[in-house]
């Protein structure tokens, strides 16, 4: 079975094709293509703006993916979409090209939970068995584990998340937006020496990231507007932006590795698989690791082609869906920019 997956829940917009085998094993991947869009330095992303860059771009994206997988129409069994989380106007946007192409091509459609799609595609590509999901992404922070054929959430962030405090704090010190601005804060970390004091906001099971990154926020601009230059109160050495964003990472991701360490603890498992575009950063992985190891487990991870939103995930989730009897009816595909991951029924797993 063959199914074209089309994401575009926020700035990425991901067209992928994947192949499962008949007879079962692991899945191929036939092409996954994917293009940004980026806003000017100290800028976000609006609705509209992304929704029209998908616009843009959808066509001929899909007509590459084919051409790079040597398929045709007719070999497509499925039209997977993203149904939701996401921005409104983006999803409508890949939500309007699917059903459109379900009518031209004659294929049924199946609406896909981003976030199923996430550790889906995770689990196909490190082949961890019965993992702690941490989902850390611009829109998302969730511990998850798998029991009675639900995702379910052991702990989540209270207000914004994770990816979110490190895209907003690089528009404070108006870091590029390219190819995105967690990865340019990961390398300006690399470069800090001073650790910055900043709250550390772990609440039972839960995450929040509003106050710090108000604090670094105040931060910043003393560092930048301030009279007199902020030194590290054990060296003398002035403080650089450098270390704030060294700060800012260490404070967030020991919070992300306390909460999975006790999800960890309270299922019984030793496999922790991170997923989401904050799952590629270097340092989240290598802290994690350290917990993992002295755990006696193991950590699971993907590179940027299957850790940041892309097509293919959305295309392997919905076959696994599709493959179980799954289909979104033309006059239900619709999408939502509220969707749990604990509200989809998995019924391919056991």
């Amino acid at each position: 079975m063959i199914a074209l997956g089309l994401e575009g829940s926020a700035n990425k917009l991901g067209v992928g094709l994947i192949l499962h085998p008949a007879k079962g094993g692991p899945a191929t991947i036939l092409s996954n293509i994917r293009h940004t869009f980026v806003s000017p330095p100290g800028e976000g992303f609006l609705p509209k703006d992304t929704a029209k860059h998908h616009r843009s771009w959808i066509t001929r994206l899909i007509l590459q993916a084919l051409k790079e997988a040597g398929v045709t129409v007719a070999d497509i069994d499925c039209i997977c979409y993203t149904k939701g989380p996401g921005m409104g106007a983006p999803l409508q946007s890949v939500a309007i090209a699917a059903r459109t192409l379900s009518l031209l091509w004659g294929k049924e459609l199946v609406g896909v939970n981003h976030c199923v799609g996430h550790i889906e595609m995770g689990r196909e590509i490190t082949s961890a068995q019965n993992p702690v999901v941490l989902y850390v992404s611009g829109g998302n922070t969730q511990v998850i584990a798998y029991a009675s054929q639900r995702y379910r959430i052991f702990g989540e962030a209270l207000d914004i998340a994770v990816g979110n405090c490190l895209d907003r704090f690089a528009r404070t010190l108006r870091i590029s937006n390219d190819p995105a601005p967690g990865y340019n804060i990961e390398q300006m970390a690399k470069k800090g020496r001073h650790f910055v004091e900043l709250p550390y906001a772990v609440k039972g099971m839960d995450c929040s990231f509003s106050g710090i990154l108000a604090s670094i926020d105040i931060l910043a601009d003393k560092l930048q507007n301030g009279p007199t230059e902020m030194k590290d109160e054990e060296t003398g050495e002035p403080i650089t932006r450098e270390d704030l964003c060294f700060s800012l990472q260490e404070t967030v991701y020991a919070m992300l590795v306390e909460i999975t360490e006790r999800a960890m603890a309270h299922v019984g498992s030793s496999q922790v698989l991170i997923v989401g575009g904050v799952g590629s950063n270097e340092r989240l992985q290598e802290m994690m690791g350290m917990m993992a190891k002295e755990r006696g487990g193991s950590v699971f991870a993907t590179d940027e082609r299957f850790c940041i939103d892309n097509g293919i995930m959305i295309a392997h989730a919905g076959l696994l869906a599709y493959r179980t009897g799954f289909r979104t009816p033309l006059e239900e595909s619709t999408c939502t920019q509220r969707f749990r991951t604990d509200e989809v029924f998995v019924k391919w797993r056991d």
